[in-house]
């Protein structure tokens, strides 16, 4: 894919690894369109990289019928990364509408998204639509679980999506990150990167998932990749 005019979608664009990865494709000459629930740090991001936005929540279906409408009507590459780790505490000690909440921004929102590219995708017969998982659908950690079974959700359901789409030459990528120099990763505690900037500075940053994402689209039009895992040298996962 030549993303030079090409109409891209990043959700949860305005910071972090979805800010990252817009930039990178808007230095690489996209047309590129970023969501977010924050309207304040939505335009402020869009403003500073010069591209679109629109304030959206990804897991309501008729927000994502207002993306699509505001693209008008035509997507070439969807990358879903909107997400978040929810209430982090053992399932016992969960509310309901905190595990509805955190299923539904990180799996069912992707879902809903991938649903509308999909139609006007297999119209073109081209596209490329990357979901962005996390390390938790591979390994298991305590206080995780709900996180953890959205995010290996999206990872199955990137798998069967391929399946579908593979036929008009559409690509589906499962992006799997682990440790990153974002809020999510500070918010959560891990790596203890509040407390070790100079451990945080080893993670990976938003830019360099960016041009991860950047490559794989790239990567020639009779190629897929189904799954990419990325991860920090220094994080030590164990078992592995």
């Amino acid at each position: 894919m030549q993303l030079k005019g090409k109409k891209v979608l990043v959700t949860g664009g305005s910071s972090g690894y979805g800010k990252g990865i817009a930039s990178i494709l808007a230095q690489a000459g996209a047309e590129v369109w970023i969501t977010g629930r924050n309207e304040k740090k939505l335009r402020e991001t869009a403003e500073k990289l010069n591209i679109h936005a629109v304030c959206a929540d990804v897991s309501c279906g008729a927000d994502w019928d207002k993306i699509i409408d505001a693209m008008g009507n035509d997507i070439d590459v969807l990358v879903n990364n909107a997400g978040a780790g929810g209430n982090l505490v053992p399932v016992s000690q969960q509310r309901d509408e905190d595990i509805i909440s955190t299923i539904n921004i990180n799996l069912t929102g992707a879902i809903l998204g991938c649903s509308r590219a999909a139609k006007i995708m297999e119209k073109k017969k081209s596209g490329t639509i990357i979901n962005v998982s996390s390390v938790c659908a591979l390994y298991a950690w305590p206080g995780w679980s709900i996180y953890t079974a959205a995010k290996a959700g999206l990872a199955k359901f990137s798998h069967g999506l391929y399946t579908e789409l593979r036929q008009y030459g559409i690509r589906v990528t499962c992006l799997t990150p682990s440790w990153g120099q974002t809020n999510f990763n500070n918010a959560a505690n891990i790596s203890g990167a509040s407390e070790n900037p100079e451990l945080a500075a080893k993670c990976t940053s938003p830019e360099e998932l960016g041009v991860l994402v950047k490559e794989i689209l790239e990567t020639p039009d009779h190629l897929a990749i189904p799954d990419v895992v990325i991860q920090p040298v220094i994080q030590d996962i164990c078992p592995m």
